[in-house]
Parts: C-alpha cells; sequence; structure tokens
C-alpha cells in the first residue's frame, strides 16, 4: 500500500469504496475499504484531527509485524482519517470472549510477540499504555497486532503522571498517583497473560475503589484450573510485581521456560 501511493497526489475518500464498519477505536469509527486503483483492501479509520494526532504521530514511525501498520492519512473539513492494514482475524477481545479462556499454546504464542513488539516500541521511546485484548487484532497469518496507539505517548524523558488506560489493566504506580514509564507495559502484560488462561483479569473486584486496592497490594490469586501449570503462574508472576524495575524484561519472555516448552508444541 505504501508503495502504491501515488507521488505527489494527496489520498481523499473518493480514492476508497467504504465497505461495513469494523469496530469502533477509542477515537473514531473503523471501517473496511478497498483502494479503487489497486483494489488493496485496507482499514479506514476517521474521527477528530486533535484526538486521531498523537496516534498518526506515533503509528506512523513504527514497522513491526505486531504493530498494526498505519500506511497514511488524509483529511476533509470535517474529518481525520488513517489509513491501516486490514486485519481479517478480527478482534481478539472477540475470539476471547467466544472461546472464555486460550488454550497455554496459544497464549504463550501471543504474549512472546507482544513482549517482542512492546520491546521494540519502548527502544522507540514508545508507551503504549493501554494494552488489552480490545486494542489486540489478529493478522492474516494468525499473528497478533496490537493497534489503536490513542493512549500512547512519545516518552524521551520516560516518566509520566497521567492516569490513563483501562483500571482493570493499570499497574500499581498508576491508581497510586506515583510517576510511570515503560514497565506500564510490562504489567499489562501480565494482567493479559492472565485473563488469557483464566478467561478474567486478575484483580476484578466489586467497585473501582476495590479494584484498586487489590492492583495496589497485588492481591493475586490463581483459581484452581489444573489444566493451567505451575510455570505460566511463574510467569504472571513475574510480570505482576509492585516495583517497576523488578519487573521481568520484555527480551526474557521468549526464553522464558514455559514459552519455550509452549512453543515447541505443533499447533495453536
Amino acid at each position: 500500500m505504501a508503495q502504491r501511493a501515488r507521488q505527489g497526489k494527496q489520498w481523499s475518500l473518493n480514492d476508497f469504496e467504504i465497505g461495513k464498519p469494523l469496530g469502533r477505536g477509542k477515537f473514531g469509527a473503523v471501517y473496511l475499504a478497498r483502494e479503487k486503483q489497486s483494489k488493496y483492501i485496507v482499514a479506514i479509520k476517521a474521527g477528530v484531527e486533535h484526538q486521531l494526532r498523537r496516534e498518526i504521530e506515533i503509528q506512523s514511525h513504527l514497522r513491526h509485524r505486531n504493530i498494526l501498520r498505519m500506511y497514511g492519512y488524509f483529511y476533509d473539513s470535517k474529518r481525520i482519517y488513517l489509513i491501516l492494514e486490514y486485519s481479517p482475524g478480527g478482534e481478539l477481545y472477540k475470539r476471547l470472549t467466544q472461546k472464555g479462556h486460550f488454550s497455554e499454546r496459544a497464549s504463550a504464542s501471543y504474549i512472546s510477540q507482544l513482549a517482542t513488539a512492546l520491546d521494540f516500541c519502548h527502544q522507540k521511546h514508545v508507551i503504549h499504555r493501554d494494552i488489552k485484548p480490545e486494542n489486540l487484532l489478529i493478522g492474516a497469518h494468525a499473528e497478533i497486532k496490537i493497534a489503536d496507539f490513542g493512549w500512547s505517548v512519545h516518552a524521551p524523558t520516560s516518566r509520566r503522571n497521567t492516569l490513563c488506560g483501562t483500571l482493570d489493566y493499570l499497574p500499581p504506580e498508576m491508581v497510586e498517583g506515583r510517576d510511570h514509564d515503560h514497565q506500564v507495559d510490562v504489567w499489562s502484560l501480565g494482567v493479559l497473560l492472565y485473563e488469557f488462561l483464566y478467561g478474567g483479569p486478575p484483580f476484578e473486584a466489586e467497585g473501582h475503589s476495590a479494584t484498586y486496592r487489590r492492583i495496589s497490594r497485588v492481591d493475586l490469586r490463581f483459581p484452581p484450573r489444573p489444566e493451567v501449570s505451575e510455570d505460566a503462574k511463574d510467569l504472571i508472576r513475574k510480570f505482576l510485581v509492585k516495583e517497576p524495575h523488578m519487573r521481568i524484561a520484555l527480551k526474557d519472555v521468549p526464553k522464558h521456560p514455559w514459552v519455550v516448552r509452549q512453543l515447541n508444541k505443533a499447533t495453536i
């Protein structure tokens, strides 16, 4: 698609046939679309400029097989439009809801891919800050794609203190109002892995304040599910550590014994 961008010409809505809605991002509706000339299938995200500006600034610089590609953008008098890679597998959230939980093999594959992609983001000084199943897509080859960079931040100074993201996925440093850095994404992977294996987030409670308390105390409990192995729990514990600098390094996630063992199995 990038190669198909016509030299010196600006994209417009007239260049695309707009199809069915694919969902709603945080800051805009997403539609299936086809570029008329090349017949190339893409997703078009429409929103207002001040909300999507951050996504454009960040996503246009990220090239990784596990990060949703942004091919370009254009605008008219009312809206700005992002031209995004189309992920035919849809939202991971829907797949998780349908299945209830994922197998250890699928969970290990997804978490390994995400760790690699987030490590790449962090090397580019980008913190996602809103990793959750709703912001993950499945690509054409069953690979996972990080999408929706609406809460992301370029953080050369690395420390932030804005409260953002989804309650169940917030780390202790955010719920306690302390400064945070790229380690918030590492915590989110632990919550995600728990949700993959158990079908729900680990610190869920009645009401916001009870959830905050459980997160702050790292009140981590594992329901009895014999099919979840001890070394899967070990990796979850290595993600969900109160002190950010004590959390597992993302580069070490694909090397964790549980991940290695699961990925040596035949199929998801």
